[in-house]
């Protein structure tokens, strides 16, 4: 692939940064941007109290925003127009190297969160994938971002589960707007929030996830306060958790499922295909259109197809493709497993076997530390594997999450690729080298972009090979498969949203072209409807980067060394598709 840096699209929101890329500008209009953006970050942070948390930053931890309020939606755009007004009053031309590049990139996200602004999401507030329900039990199962520590640590958190029940009116009046609006969740989502919020909802108090900080009290703390706090747990699970579970399952099941639509993708929706371009946009950070990216998943199906066939025939499979698929998925010999623990430990014997290659690759590695856990119960039948932050102080590690709903079941194959994209040097490398990058301004070391992150993590499946991983055929298949089911996305997600893709079409139209079952399929493909666009941006971020490093291996030659490109790539953190682009040109500049 010659110089396919997705030429596609990407004019235009950043210039080239000036030649001192990596210097910052100093005192003058430096010092007076790292002030603002400094003064920024902490306001952000009041405002996204759970964010803070996430990030290691414990100052709020007793907080809970009702960020899905129309009020709050309301201080949030004129927080972002008078930062957006502030940072126009810099005189750009007086910066450089990491300051513009703060400066372009700030600018770009005031004007994102402005526009997203426009479309009316708080009024599907819960999904299934994605939504503060879903987080809530992990903050307070006492073994995510929510610290359980200190005495303290345990007040604060009963002081944020008090602001659940409003949180839970509010949505429930946000999604009664919808209703009225046509503003509704497709129904094959709705069925399967119903058992997420039920299954909360227990009748012996130290089964409930929320009991769990009571039964790991760290060392010191005296009996008068574990049996304080023990009482106020247990009332809060009482009064405030079942409750409002409670009230939002009658909700969905009695008032909105009878109300939610038959279609699956935005366009049924008023004003849905104008969401779905935004979507496109701050997912991929591009200007592709949907047509343009449809075409590029057909392309790259095409091209899969070819490879996973060479694969069959090298290992001499008779058969066609659809054959060799319920062949890897049905022989026992793919499913090794008879229990979770097991599949955990095949996961740390991958690690084992790359990590003596990775000082190839990578001449930086993270701090943070790291590990791999299995998927909470009342969430793992809708979750796909994931990877969770460490904490920026290092207290808390990069979590690596893995549902296992019947490990007899849990096919081998795709393990490999699996750890590389969610794990290491996936996720875990690219979040904690930024976290860990104290000369970015802080909103830098915490920012997001779809292409970037995921397609920096889909990326870093094709380096199987030089990590000692693909060795086995089978391994390989499901690194193709895997690559396969990133093309396919594009199809799917662009098929439902903007194509009137039926959500029973596409899960067809997914398990003919990889090995999926159907259930998989179908959980996929709710994915999609759930979190419009999310799906395009692994694909398109992985051909930015592949494309990057093919055209510089050509053209660097004998002067290319991979670790100094991964290294180049990661060092500033996530960036939007084609401000990588010219950073990469910079650095390919400095050593020619």
């Amino acid at each position: 692939m010659k110089k396919v840096i997705l030429a596609f699209a990407m004019a235009g929101m950043f210039a080239a940064c000036k030649n001192g890329e990596h210097k910052h500008t100093g005192e003058g209009k430096g010092k007076e941007l790292a002030s603002l953006l400094d003064k920024y970050w902490q306001e952000h942070l009041q405002m996204f109290p759970t964010e803070a948390t996430s990030n290691g930053d414990n100052r709020y931890n007793d907080r809970l925003t009702i960020t899905i309020a129309e009020s709050f939606r309301d201080s949030l755009g004129r927080f972002y127009k008078r930062y957006l007004n502030e940072i126009g009053n810099i005189d750009s031309t007086q910066l450089q190297g990491q300051d513009l590049m703060s400066y372009r990139l700030f600018k770009y996200e005031m004007a994102m969160g402005i526009e997203g602004l426009k479309y009316p999401t708080h009024l599907m507030p819960i999904t299934q994938f994605w939504a503060f329900t879903l987080e809530l039990p992990q903050l307070g199962s006492g073994t995510g971002n929510q610290p359980f520590k200190t005495v303290k640590d345990y007040d604060d958190w009963i002081k944020r589960l008090s602001a659940f029940p409003a949180w839970t009116d509010t949505a429930i009046y946000n999604m009664r707007k919808g209703i009225a609006t046509g503003w509704v969740l497709p129904k094959s989502l709705v069925v399967k929030i119903l058992p997420q919020l039920k299954a909360v909802v227990v009748k012996n108090d130290t089964a409930s996830i929320f009991y769990g900080p009571l039964k790991n009290f760290p060392e010191g703390f005296s009996v008068a306060d574990k049996e304080r706090l023990t009482k106020a747990y247990v009332q809060a699970i009482d009064s405030i958790v079942n409750p409002s579970y409670t009230k939002l399952a009658v909700f969905f099941e009695k008032e909105y499922l009878p109300k939610s639509r038959t279609t699956s993708g935005l366009g049924s929706l008023q004003g849905g295909n104008e969401y779905y371009n935004y979507c496109i946009k701050n997912w991929t950070t591009t200007n592709l259109t949907a047509d343009s990216i449809y075409k590029i998943g057909e392309s790259e199906v095409a091209r899969l197809e070819g490879e996973m066939n060479k694969v069959k025939d090298a290992v001499g499979f008779k058969g066609d493709m659809q054959a060799f698929f319920k062949y890897i998925d049905k022989d026992s010999k793919f499913c090794p497993f008879t229990t979770p623990q097991q599949v955990l430990d095949s996961f740390w014997a991958i690690k084992k076997i790359e990590d003596p290659q990775l000082k190839k690759l990578f001449n930086n590695t993270p701090k943070t530390q790291f590990t791999i856990r299995q998927t909470e119960a009342f969430r793992a039948a809708s979750a796909s594997a994931e990877y969770n932050q460490g904490s920026e102080d290092g207290a808390r590690p990069g979590i690596f999450y893995v549902p296992i709903l019947d490990a007899k079941k849990f096919n081998a194959t795709g393990m490999a690729t699996l750890f590389l994209h969610e794990a290491i040097p996936g996720h875990h490398y690219q979040v904690s080298l930024q976290q860990e990058s104290k000369g970015l301004p802080a909103f830098r070391r915490f920012i997001w972009y779809g292409a970037y992150g995921e397609g920096w993590a889909h990326y870093c499946e094709t380096l199987g090979k030089g990590l000692g991983l693909y060795d086995d055929p089978y391994q390989y298949m499901g690194h193709l498969g895997d690559a396969m089911h990133r093309a396919i996305r594009l199809i799917v997600d662009v098929g439902i949203h903007y194509k009137g893709m039926s959500r029973e079409d596409a899960i067809k139209y997914m398990m003919a072209h990889e090995l999926i079952s159907e259930h998989d399929a179908t959980a996929e493909i709710e994915r999609y409807m759930a979190i419009p666009g999310q799906a395009l941006s692994y694909k398109i971020g992985q051909m930015a980067i592949s494309g990057e490093r093919k055209h510089y291996e050509e053209t660097l030659g004998a002067k290319f060394n991979i670790a100094s490109f991964h290294d180049e790539v990661l060092k500033d953190g996530g960036v939007p598709l084609n401000i990588l682009h010219e950073k990469l040109e910079a650095w390919a500049k400095g050593i020619k």
